[in-house]
C-alpha cells in the first residue's frame, strides 16, 4: 500500500464543552419548554416565531415560489424513493404459528411507532433531499404521527421553501421551524405546544448529534451521523475524470467530509489527482471542497482487489463506490459500508437524490454495526407466545429448575403451578 495522498487523521477532540453546552439546553428546554425553545431560536436563527408550527398558508406560499419545474422533480424522485421503501416494506413480515416443540405457539407482529421526528439540516444548503428520504420510509411504515422540522433561514423565521414543499410532498402531517439542540429537546421532552415523538432521525451539525446522543433512551434515534464519506475502488478501467467528479461531491459537502481513492493503477490515481485539481477550479463549491480535499483526502495505490477489499472494510465508508471491471466479484466479501454504488454507471449522487435508496447513512465507522436509515426503521417487531396445556405442563420442570439454578424461587414457583 502506497500513500500518493495522505489525509489528516480525524482524531477525537475533546467535547467536553460540546456536551455541557448541549446538556444545559437540553435541561433548560426539559424545565421551560416553549419559552426556552424561543430564546435559543433568537439567539442561534435571529427569529423567533409566535408560533413553531408551520401554517397551511406558509406551506401554500413555499409552492408559489418554487418552480414547477422544480416539483416535478421532486415527485420524480420521491416516485423511486416511495417504491424501493415499499418493497422493503413487503420484505418484513409478521411470524405466526411457529412451533420450536409441539403446543407451543410463538409469533411475531410488525408494526410502526406511532410517531417520530425527521430532523432536515439547514446550514449551507437547503437539503430538500432529506426531507423526501426521511419523511418517506415513516409514511411507507405507517407512522401515524410523522412530524418535519428545519431551522429557518437565519433572520426570516421561514424554512427554505424547497425544504418546506419536499416535507409536504413526501406526507409530513406536522411542519415545524425549528432546528438545533432546541429542536431535538423538544420533540424529545416536549413542550407546550410540541408533543414528544418515539423516534428522531436525520443528520445535523455536531450540536444535534451530541442532542440526539444525550435523549437518547427518552426517545428512540437512528444513529449518531458525522461529515460525509465516500471510497471508491479502482482497477484502471473508470473514467479519472468522472472517479474525481464523485470523490468531489462528497467533498463539498463540509470542510470535514472524506474522499478516498483506492487503485490497483498508480497511473490511474495520478490521473484523478490531476482531474480534481482541474474541477477545483472551476467549482462554485471549491472553498469547501478544496478545504476537505487537501485536509482529509486520500489516494491510496493497493497492490490487489483483495486488499482493496481488506482496506474498505476496515473503513467501514458511508457511501463505497465499486468503479472495477468485474465488481461482483468483490461484493460477498465487503460487509462494511451505508450503501454500495456498483460500477462506473451508478454514481452515488443518483443515491444522494432519485435513485430510490436512502441516502441517511453511518459514518464514521458506525458502518460497522449498523445500515442506513430506512422503512425498518420506524417498525418494531412485537414477540407473543400461547401453549396448550400438555406443552405448558411439559416444559413447566425445564423452566423450574433453570429459576431455581439462578436463585429465583418465585419463578421457579411460578413454572411450578403449572405441574
Amino acid at each position: 500500500m502506497e500513500y500518493i495522498k495522505k489525509g489528516k487523521e480525524r482524531t477525537k477532540e475533546d467535547s467536553t464543552a460540546l456536551r455541557r453546552t448541549v446538556s444545559d439546553i437540553i435541561e433548560d428546554i426539559v424545565d421551560h419548554g416553549d419559552e426556552a425553545v424561543r430564546r435559543y431560536s433568537e439567539k442561534f436563527d435571529g427569529f423567533a416565531r409566535d408560533s413553531f408550527r408551520v401554517s397551511r398558508e406558509e406551506i401554500e406560499d413555499a409552492y408559489a415560489r418554487v418552480g414547477e419545474a422544480e416539483i416535478a422533480d421532486m415527485k420524480a424522485a420521491l416516485h423511486n424513493i416511495e417504491a424501493f421503501a415499499r418493497a422493503q416494506r413487503a420484505t418484513i413480515t409478521d411470524l405466526e404459528e411457529f412451533q420450536p416443540q409441539p403446543g407451543i405457539y410463538l409469533g411475531h407482529r410488525v408494526i410502526p411507532v406511532s410517531s417520530c421526528c425527521c430532523y432536515v439540516p439547514g446550514g449551507r444548503f437547503p437539503l430538500y433531499s432529506s426531507a423526501m428520504m426521511l419523511i418517506t420510509p415513516a409514511k411507507v411504515a405507517g407512522v401515524e404521527r410523522v412530524c418535519a422540522c428545519s431551522p429557518v433561514i437565519h433572520g426570516t423565521g421561514r424554512i427554505n421553501e424547497r425544504t418546506l414543499v419536499a416535507m409536504d410532498l413526501a406526507g409530513a402531517d406536522e411542519i415545524y421551524a425549528i432546528g438545533g439542540v432546541q429542536a431535538i429537546a423538544a420533540f424529545a421532552y416536549g413542550t407546550e405546544s410540541i408533543q414528544p415523538v418515539s423516534v428522531i432521525v436525520g443528520p445535523g451539525n455536531q450540536y444535534v448529534a451530541e442532542a440526539k446522543r444525550q435523549c437518547y433512551g427518552q426517545v428512540g434515534i437512528d444513529f449518531i451521523a458525522g461529515p460525509s464519506e465516500v471510497l471508491a475502488v479502482t482497477d484502471g478501467h473508470a473514467d479519472p475524470k468522472v472517479t474525481a467528479a464523485d470523490l468531489l461531491a462528497q467533498c463539498e459537502h463540509d470542510p470535514n467530509a472524506k474522499g478516498i481513492l483506492l487503485s490497483t493503477d498508480r497511473n490511474f490515481a495520478e490521473a484523478v489527482v490531476r482531474a480534481v485539481e482541474e474541477e477545483l477550479a472551476w467549482l462554485p463549491t471549491a472553498h469547501i471542497a478544496r478545504q476537505s480535499w487537501e485536509t482529509f483526502g486520500e489516494v491510496v495505490v493497493i497492490d490487489s482487489l483483495e486488499e482493496a477489499v481488506r482496506t474498505a472494510n476496515e473503513y467501514a465508508p458511508e457511501h463505497l463506490e465499486l468503479m472495477v471491471e468485474d465488481p461482483e466479484s468483490l461484493i460477498p466479501r465487503l460487509h462494511n459500508y451505508g450503501s454500495l454504488f456498483i460500477g462506473g454507471n451508478t454514481a452515488e449522487v443518483f443515491g444522494d437524490y432519485a435513485s430510490g435508496t436512502n441516502h441517511t447513512l453511518p459514518t464514521v465507522k458506525a458502518a460497522r454495526y449498523t445500515g442506513g436509515v430506512y422503512v425498518g426503521t420506524f417498525l418494531k417487531t412485537l414477540t407473543h407466545q400461547s401453549m396448550a396445556p400438555e406443552a405448558s405442563r411439559t416444559l413447566a420442570p425445564l423452566v423450574n429448575r433453570l429459576a431455581k439454578g439462578e436463585g429465583l424461587m418465585g419463578h421457579a414457583f411460578a413454572a411450578e403451578c403449572r405441574f
